[in-house]
């Protein structure tokens, strides 16, 4: 510390902290340095060095200009009007503090303001928010939060400091989830204390981008597809969608159907899962559009087996959409004989009963049923007549026939049984057997008185003969 005591003879006073001793000092020709030390006693401890630095000032004409900056501790502007002694205890200059929080704090020796009740938590390093030139405390130059403790919300919460604006998306109180210190705008939003299902109340266009204009139509569950460290890379959870498959799976918004998918409707959910693709949980045929062939080829669908009935491809006129079995049978799309499937092995053949004959069903039986044959085409029938016509298999003998052992086809035909041509060369029994005027025309009632002999004097070609 220095006091110019007069400007005429440059004495100065000076006090020495490292002695705690003041010294007057005044020009004197002689000496190396120009001034004569005229006082080196130290200053008694406890005196008043103040006093007596202001007496000596006030007995010079000129006002004390003690540069207080020499001692590394500026007095202005806030400590300009505070007394010495507030500071200085006892007149002690050696080891005065220097830091804010050694005054400025309760149990200091030194009177001096503290933090108030309604400080914020904070370290007592002052200077990192306070201005140490301003004249007042409230002028904080900036809040320096590494001297903050506690959460953001404590003083963030409206009153003490600005807390969350009205238009804030709903969150927790820990805004250092996605504020930083430096600004609260830029912030790297954390989803982990959001409520979950509740992405649309900022997500809406507002607050936060929302769907866009393209987004398929879907409910506003964002976090069902959508995680929150990306929009994109969604999975996809069908759930929460609103509107048909195919509003999205159209090749353009979604893959849609691809280049060898069987010609359908597009209500994609009739046969798919929205969990995969494939396996498909059903084919719903009451969409699908062509022929039941151009699927089922064998290729694209099951086909027909190698040992499938030979038959044209419209597989619907036999088979339903619900089971290939049982097929309801049409006839009319068989291009092969009856016999190729009615053979016992692919379909119901000739029963053990059957008469012997050709396998040409169809010359005797209708494609709607077995029984009742609508003709017997003796064309196709094997063996002898009496083979069917022995009254058990087919009509017989009536009990009035004529005595023969021939075969039926000696003089009857297949057309019908009347007007038999009559071989009487195959008959073996006597005439009267038969023309006995029963069975046959026997001798008139005026014939000659004649045995029964007939043959002796008729033939069999002519009976007038």
């Amino acid at each position: 510390m220095v006091f110019d005591l007069k400007q005429d003879t440059d004495s100065q006073l000076i006090y020495r902290p490292a002695t705690n001793s003041l010294v007057l000092l005044f020009p004197e020709s002689g000496t190396s340095n120009g001034k004569q030390q005229i006082n080196a006693e130290p200053v008694i401890e406890g005196e008043p060095v103040q006093s007596i630095i202001e007496e000596v000032a006030t007995n010079d004409e000129s006002a004390s200009r003690f540069d207080h900056i020499s001692t590394g501790f500026s007095l202005s502007p806030t400590h300009t009007n505070v007394d010495c002694e507030s500071c200085h205890i006892n007149g002690r200059f050696q080891g005065t503090p220097r830091e804010c929080s050694v005054c400025h704090a309760g149990g200091s020796a030194i009177t001096a303001s503290t933090k108030t009740t309604a400080h914020i938590q904070s370290s007592n390093n002052c200077q990192a928010c306070h201005m140490e030139n301003s004249p007042s405390w409230t002028s904080v130059a900036k809040v320096d939060h590494a001297e903050v403790f506690g959460s953001c919300s404590t003083c963030h919460n409206g009153q003490v400091a600005t807390g969350k604006t009205n238009n804030h998306p709903r969150t927790s109180d820990n805004c250092e989830s996605c504020h930083s210190t430096n600004t609260f705008s830029g912030a790297r939003f954390d989803h982990s204390d959001v409520s979950p299902g509740s992405c649309s109340s900022c997500h809406n266009g507002t607050v936060a981008t929302g769907k866009s204009a393209n987004h398929i139509p879907s409910n506003n569950t964002c976090d069902d597809c959508h995680t929150t460290a990306s929009w994109s890379g969604a999975v996809f959870d069908h759930s929460g969608v609103t509107g048909s498959c195919s509003s999205c799976h159209n090749g353009t918004t979604a893959e849609g159907k691809n280049a060898t998918h069987i010609a359908t409707t597009n209500t994609c959910e009739d046969c798919h899962r929205n969990t995969g693709w494939t396996p498909l949980i059903r084919v719903d045929h009451a969409n699908v559009l062509g022929s039941c062939s151009s699927c089922h080829n064998g290729t694209t669908a099951e086909g027909k087996p190698a040992n499938h009935i030979p038959s044209g491809n419209t597989c619907d006129d036999c088979h339903t959409t619900n089971g290939w079995t049982p097929a309801v049978f049409d006839h009319n799309g068989v291009t092969g004989a009856c016999a190729t499937c009615h053979n016992g092995n692919v379909a119901t053949g000739k029963s053990a009963t059957h008469i012997q004959s050709t396998n040409t069903c169809d010359d005797c039986h209708r494609t709607i049923a077995w029984s009742p044959v609508r003709r017997v085409d003796h064309n196709a029938v094997l063996g002898s007549c009496s083979t069917c016509h022995n009254g058990t298999v087919a009509e017989g003998k009536p009990g009035n026939h004529v005595v023969t052992n021939l075969q039926c086809d000696v003089c009857h035909n297949t057309r019908e049984w009347g007007d038999a041509e009559v071989d009487h060369s195959q008959i073996s029994t006597g005439c009267v057997n038969c023309h006995n005027n029963s069975i046959e025309e026997g001798k008139p009632n005026d014939h000659p008185p004649a045995g029964n002999q007939c043959e002796q004097c008729h033939t069999t070609r002519d009976w007038d003969a």
